[in-house]
Order: C-alpha cells, then structure tokens, then sequence
C-alpha cells in the first residue's frame, strides 16, 4: 500500500510537470502577438483626446508589460519548480493569461 502511493505520487509529479511544460510551450506561442502588440502599443493614442485619457496609458502599459510577462513568466515558474514552491510556479506561468485579460478588458474602454 505503502509503494503504491509513492508511486502514484510520483506519477502526478510528472504529470503536472507535463503540464507546466505546456504551459510554457503555450507563453512561448504568445510571444509573437505580445511582440506585434508591442510594436503597435503607441496607435492607442491615435484618436483624438486619448493622450489625456487614464485608461488609454494603462492599456499601452498593458500591451507593452505583455511580451516582458511572456518571457518572465515561465523563466520564474521553472526557477520556482526546481526549487519546489509550487504554487509560485503555477502563478507565475498563468501570469501572461491573467494579463492578457486584463489588457483585453482595459482596451474595450478605449475609444478609438
């Protein structure tokens, strides 16, 4: 019974460790349109009054802060997996979903 769940522990590690690894192959395919939104971030203040407006700096933030969290964030969940802190890992690399949401929400708000 004992050697049972060892191994079934073992099993989920390596399960969530393929996880983690698709997680990461999932950054890395977002890289390409956090480096587009980059590159296109400075069009937000196209329109006319958007250079004063709150919420069209904070979408520009947002979309230029979304390739540094692409390539941050599964750089810091692999240092925190080999060190053992878990949940660290798992925040770290659902940090560049949780960023695209929150840009794609600040950006229904900017009229343009």
């Amino acid at each position: 019974m004992a050697t049972g769940l060892k191994i079934d522990d073992i099993l989920d590690r390596r399960t969530r460790l393929i996880l983690l690894i698709l997680a990461t192959l999932a950054c890395a395919a977002l890289l390409p349109l956090g480096a587009i939104g980059a590159l296109f971030s400075p069009l937000v203040f196209d329109e006319r009054g958007n250079l004063l407006n709150p919420l069209a700096w904070l979408g520009f933030v947002l979309m230029i802060g979304f390739w540094i969290v692409c390539i941050v964030g599964p750089f810091a969940a692999w240092i925190a997996w080999r060190r053992g802190r878990e949940r660290l890992a798992w925040a770290a690399v659902s940090a560049p979903a949780l960023w695209a949401l929150a840009t794609v929400t600040v950006l229904q708000f900017v009229p343009g």
